[in-house]
């Protein structure tokens, strides 16, 4: 046993994980994002937004926020910030408030942070170009 109580439960976690599904020690959640359906502005706006809460906040800032906290978390959860940054678009977000939020985040997150997920914000943007 480590010294470390959170290195045992990783263990514990992970060894358990291996035993209900054998394959999610290869799984690669690349693409995986892909099966989730964009939702529209108008429904967006309806449960994240001002339909639930009129004087609060609109979907498109909420996102935004999401966005800037996905980052400031060391742009690990690549999958959430490529369907954060598809929302946004749908949202009505420029590309150019994308990319503030973005860099805005280093200053909490750090720079490394910041570079990985504007690469998977680009990345997101990009495909919504060509598409």
């Amino acid at each position: 046993m480590t010294d470390n109580p959170f290195a045992a439960f990783l263990k514990m976690g992970q060894d358990m994980a291996k035993e209900f599904n054998p394959a999610s020690e290869t799984f690669a959640p690349k693409g995986f994002e892909d099966l989730f359906p964009t939702m529209s502005k108008d429904m967006m706006e309806q449960f994240m937004g001002k339909g639930m809460n009129p004087d609060g906040l609109d979907a498109k800032t909420k996102l935004l926020l999401t966005l800037h906290a996905l980052t400031i978390t060391g742009a690990s959860a690549d999958v959430q910030i490529r369907l954060t940054v598809r929302h946004l678009i749908e949202a009505g977000a420029t590309k150019q408030e994308i990319a503030e939020t973005i860099a805005q985040a280093a200053v909490f997150g750090g720079v490394p942070a910041m570079t990985t997920a504007m690469e998977i914000a680009t990345d997101v943007m990009e495909k919504d170009a060509s598409s």
